[in-house]
């Protein structure tokens, strides 16, 4: 009987795959309009940090007074500064012990915007597995120039 059981189970999430559903559950505490995205922070298969996006404390939310850039128009991966809400990396980034990064894989299900990029950069994680949806290739950019290795994740 107990062999059937482990017949039954015939696969097992990778590493990546295991962390990028975590994002996915991560992502829904999101308080965004346009998109829900979480990052989690990650050193030596231990959880570091999780972000997602939404308006900073005290401030509401988009969820309860509408979303800014959606009122003007503004496309998606455009002028970063109307947004009032904080991007998941950023968050993660902030909630975290900046000793425990130093190292760490980051997981996010969309690619990393230039502002966020110039953070992680400074934050001494070393390998981003980011999900191709945000269509902003600017960060990619700068992240291309650092010492992070940058590994685009591809659902099975």
């Amino acid at each position: 009987m107990e062999a059937k059981k482990h017949e039954a189970r015939t696969s097992r999430p990778t590493w990546d795959e295991y962390w990028m559903n975590i994002v996915e559950q991560v992502g829904k505490r999101s308080t965004c309009l346009r998109r829900n995205i979480g990052a989690v922070i990650v050193k030596d298969n231990i959880i570091v940090s999780t972000g997602f996006n939404g308006a900073p404390r005290g401030l509401p939310h988009c969820l309860e007074i509408g979303c800014l850039r959606d009122e003007l128009k503004i496309p998606s991966g455009t002028r970063h500064e109307v947004c009032r809400g904080v991007h998941a990396e950023q968050n993660a980034i902030i909630r975290g012990d900046p000793l425990r990064m130093d190292g760490a894989t980051m997981y996010v299900n969309a690619k990393p915007c230039k502002i966020c990029a110039k953070m992680i950069a400074n934050s001494g994680i070393a390998k981003i597995v980011y999900v191709e949806i945000y269509p902003d290739d600017e960060g990619i950019e700068i992240l291309k120039h650092t010492k992070i290795e940058l590994v685009p994740f591809r659902k099975k």
